[in-house]
């Protein structure tokens, strides 16, 4: 099976042109980082033949990351009482009493994306705020919304990236967002959309259509359209980024390993970010492993998990730490791979319905027994060779 769905995807490369770092003229010893090579932040590098995230102290860092972390899953008529009692109203009580203390218990080094379902196919929760994160004192990733473009998001039309007001949006998300964190040593650095559906779209947004045409990518003029469509997108958010923040790293978009992901769309980021981060629910350990050997660049699954997805209102699932545990492990081998995020979340609300904590905090000890012994496995691995 997995044979296959490797087959599938390097059909679809050569159905859009031939994709091997060579054949994109993009060297693989130029530059791999798109930001100053300041000291003070977390930056990439190669030690020992594999790539690494290089924390503020120079040490060599694997992301264990948790995403989808929400106070308002606290906040229900029927457990409101410990949001009160027990952490006074305060977020950033909570986020110190509970959220960093049981990511470091569990083994998660990162905040990988804190931002929650909310209503199924609607935006998620807001981000964390500067002093929220402070109050973490955790390695984190910021999202920034530049577009909302995600696949399972049905209500906001496509932006037209060659506008005067793309450019104007772009440089207020990095004034309100990039110039606050700018100077934050554990900030590792930013996320753009979640699975955008620049050339797929799902049943629920197909009134909006993808952002580009596929049927245009089967003639050369029609690729070009594109490539020229996503440098421009991803050459704005860089350049605004860059305005306010020269110090911390380039995530780029989570692209949908499973959807089609053209090649035009990747080349056309490549010198923008520093890092590809894709989200995978079925093959991520070969798919991770297929685009670092096609692009020579380091990868991230920056999103993933397995459990029963289609639930009912009122039916809750487990995260399965077995799967966890497996997936992590065989990442950790892959020599481009900086690391894994999981997705979560932390504390199940009724939209999602998972989580590691239920709506009272209990914790789901069997599997996060199971995660943490996986977590604590590569971190004893990182310091017995760092």
């Amino acid at each position: 099976m997995i044979s296959n769905r490797r087959m599938n995807r390097r059909s679809f490369v050569r159905a859009t042109g031939s994709f091997g770092a060579m054949a994109l003229g993009w060297p693989l010893q130029r530059q791999l980082t798109t930001r100053n090579r300041s000291t003070g932040y977390f930056t990439i590098g190669n030690r020992n033949d594999h790539w690494w995230l290089i924390t503020p102290e120079d040490k060599p860092f694997f992301s264990l990351g948790l995403n989808h972390i929400d106070p308002a899953s606290l906040r229900y008529p029927e457990n409101i009482h410990i949001w009160r009692d027990k952490y006074k109203g305060s977020t950033t009580t909570w986020l110190k009493e509970s959220v960093a203390k049981n990511l470091q218990e569990w083994g998660f080094n990162t905040i990988g994306w804190e931002q929650e379902v909310t209503v199924r196919q609607w935006r998620h929760s807001r981000s964390f705020t500067f002093e929220e994160y402070n109050a973490l004192g955790m390695p984190y990733c910021h999202m920034l919304p530049f577009t909302e473009s995600h696949q399972w998001e049905q209500h906001t039309r496509h932006f037209d990236f060659f506008s005067s007001e793309w450019e104007e949006w772009c440089e207020y998300v990095a004034r309100s967002h990039c110039a606050e964190l700018s100077e934050d040593p554990n900030l590792i650095g930013y996320f753009y959309s979640d699975c955008p559906t620049w050339i797929h779209n799902r049943p629920h947004n197909e009134w909006r259509g993808p952002i580009f045409d596929p049927e245009r990518l089967k003639s050369e003029s029609g690729r070009k359209e594109l490539f020229d469509l996503a440098e421009r997108y991803y050459k704005t958010t860089h350049d605004a980024i860059r305005l306010y923040d020269k110090n911390h790293l380039i995530f780029g978009d989570r692209y949908e390993a499973n959807a089609p992901i053209s090649m035009e769309v990747v080349k056309a980021a490549l010198p923008y970010v520093d890092i590809l981060s894709f989200q995978d629910f079925r093959d991520p350990v070969v798919h991770l492993d297929y685009w670092h050997k096609e692009t020579g660049k380091p990868v991230l699954l920056a999103d993933a998990a397995k459990m029963k997805w289609q639930t009912e209102p009122g039916e809750f699932t487990r995260n399965n730490g077995e799967w966890y545990a497996d997936t992590v492990d065989q990442l950790f081998q892959n020599p481009g791979c900086i690391g894994m995020h999981l997705c979560g979340a932390y504390q199940r609300n009724k939209a999602r319905r998972y989580g590691l904590l239920d709506e009272f905090e209990n914790p789901d000890q069997e599997n996060v027994t199971l995660m943490k012994a996986a977590n604590q496995k590569i971190s004893s691995w990182m310091d017995a060779n760092f």
